[in-house]
């Protein structure tokens, strides 16, 4: 019972990761490079039975596309001797077909039979042992070993009984079947390397792949060129001394195989290339289509690695890199909400260093009216709700009059407009923002009321602290006044409240909104200050 719960649970961890990883996938692309293969997220009986039948019909089409160019080298390119008309009848139509039906039938069912079986770990979801990693990546050796094993013994089987008929038919049946035998073991190793790739994804997962197993990009693309393209010339090299050597073929008859065997090179030469090139594309198209992704600002994308050559590198350098870019808009992103977007902008794009600048700033202060009454009339938690409420209007209309919250005291904040990003008249940003605070508190919490100073004039702006540790700030006189007009402004009647300079200084269609009130000697301060009200 305990080893059937700890099988659920463990099945239950893939299916989670699986759709965690599954949530940050391309939508709009097929996830191995082909359609064919499904998804990362499709259940492993139905991968399994995927597999296997990709590898049955792609392993099939390759070897009847070997016989039928064994055929025509056979028959038609080396014509003499013939091979039915001088040889017993037994031979080519009994143990001939005989043994390319047993080949067929038994040797492609033992094939992909035994490379599912060797995959098994992945299909029952089994973390994989240093062997089971080994095995995802030899699979497709072993299965171009198993072609050619059966490509061979055909061959040396067929030689040696046509051979006994006569001497000449033993170098025809060695290159006319040894030719496609390779070739159809190398578009096998092809194609299984591509029908395995969901099960190469999870051994990736795991670690890379052992590099003198893949080849590598050049290892692949120059096994190709040889057998595409340096067998079939070798080929015709052989056909030329056959004709010199046995004198068995007359001019229009090697004129024949010449071209047959060049038709033939072209043909399997362009399957191949194709073959290798379209495997060595699928993973690029797959990068570029999540570079776009990238490019239009999603973060949130990551490739399956499912290669094995320095392109599943690139796969994984990709996934590497947008975690690396999710991780720095994570930092930002939170450097921003401590130190405001301005200054987590400008320090970004410039090199931060203590001391600051002679502004032209607008500030305004905003406190919470009777705040101690409301810590010991409400709950922690609601006194915390509560604030936020209170931040959230205060940030929504600052960020919209393009100011800077510079820093939250208890139930207060102290915002900035005009620096560190310049305003042509931060008087109107803040007179305006202090408006709407007010009236947005009145209406979506009436439960709190809070007062509101505004000023205006030059201050420093700029890094205050230690190398090691320092913050943006700004200090002056408009600092000073606007906390004293906000004290102020909770015994008025708006609790809002603004000098009479800033008021002047603003454009005419900000100061149609106030109205110059009283006169009064703020704490700490010798000279008077003209009041200025909101209509």
């Amino acid at each position: 019972m305990n080893a059937k719960k700890s099988t659920l649970a463990r099945r239950l961890g893939r299916i989670a990761e699986a759709l965690t990883r599954q949530s940050g996938r391309l939508p709009d692309s097929p996830e191995y490079g082909s359609w064919l293969l499904g998804k990362s997220s499709e259940n492993q009986v139905r991968r399994r039975v995927r597999i296997q039948i990709i590898l049955t019909v792609l392993v099939l089409f390759w070897n009847f596309l070997g016989i039928a160019v064994s055929t025509l080298l056979v028959v038609v390119a080396f014509p003499v001797p013939s091979v039915f008309r001088d040889a017993p009848a037994w031979l080519p139509f009994g143990v001939v077909p005989a043994y390319i039906g047993a080949a067929l039938v038994v040797g492609v069912f033992w094939i992909t039979r035994r490379t599912v079986n060797a995959l098994r770990w992945a299909i029952e979801e089994r973390r994989p042992t240093a062997q089971d990693h080994r095995n995802a990546f030899v699979a497709p050796w072993r299965v171009a070993l198993a072609l050619i094993t059966l490509w061979g013994v055909g061959t040396a089987l067929f030689t040696t009984l046509y051979g006994m008929v006569d001497t000449v038919f033993i170098p025809r049946f060695l290159f006319s079947l040894a030719f496609p035998g390779v070739i159809v073991a190398t578009a096998g190793y092809l194609t299984t390397e591509f029908a395995l790739r969901p099960v190469a994804a999870q051994a990736l997962e795991y670690g890379p792949p052992p590099r003198r197993l893949t080849g590598g990009i050049m290892g692949r693309t120059m096994t190709v060129w040889l057998l595409g393209s340096g067998v079939p010339m070798i080929g015709i090299i052989i056909t030329a001394l056959f004709a010199l050597l046995l004198q068995n073929l007359s001019e229009t008859q090697f004129a024949i195989a010449v071209m047959i065997i060049a038709l033939l090179a072209m043909v399997f030469g362009f399957l191949l290339m194709w073959l290798l090139s379209w495997l060595f594309a699928t993973p690029l198209r797959v990068v570029r289509m999540a570079l776009n992704r990238v490019e239009q600002g999603d973060l949130n994308c990551e490739l399956v690695v499912f290669d094995g050559t320095e392109l599943g590198e690139l796969q994984r350098g990709f996934n590497r890199m947008v975690s690396g870019l999710r991780e720095r808009e994570r930092l930002r992103d939170l450097f921003g909400r401590h130190v405001g977007r301005e200054v987590a902008a400008a320090a970004e794009n410039e090199h931060t260093k203590l001391g600051g600048e002679e502004r032209h700033v607008a500030v305004f202060f905003v406190d919470i009216i009777g705040s101690t009454q409301l810590v010991t009339r409400l709950r922690a938690t609601e006194v915390v709700d509560l604030l936020n409420r209170f931040f959230a209007v205060v940030v929504e209309e600052v960020d919209r009059h393009q100011g800077f919250v510079n820093k939250f005291e208890g139930d207060g904040a102290l915002a900035v407009f005009g620096a560190p990003n310049h305003l042509p008249r931060p008087e109107d940003a803040a007179l305006a923002a202090g408006r709407a605070i007010a009236r947005r508190i009145r209406e979506e919490a009436p439960e709190f009321d809070a007062g509101i100073g505004i000023a205006s004039g030059e201050a420093v702006a700029g890094n205050v602290g230690a190398r090691e540790r320092f913050e943006y700030t700004v200090i002056g006189a408009p600092v000073n006044e606007a906390a004293r007009l906000c004290e102020l402004a909770k015994t008025q009647p708006y609790h809002v409240l603004a000098s009479a300079n800033t008021v002047s200084n603003a454009s005419e269609s900000e100061r149609a909104h106030w109205d110059f009130g009283d006169t009064v000697t703020l704490r700490g301060y010798d000279e008077p200050t003209r009041l200025a009200l909101p209509v």
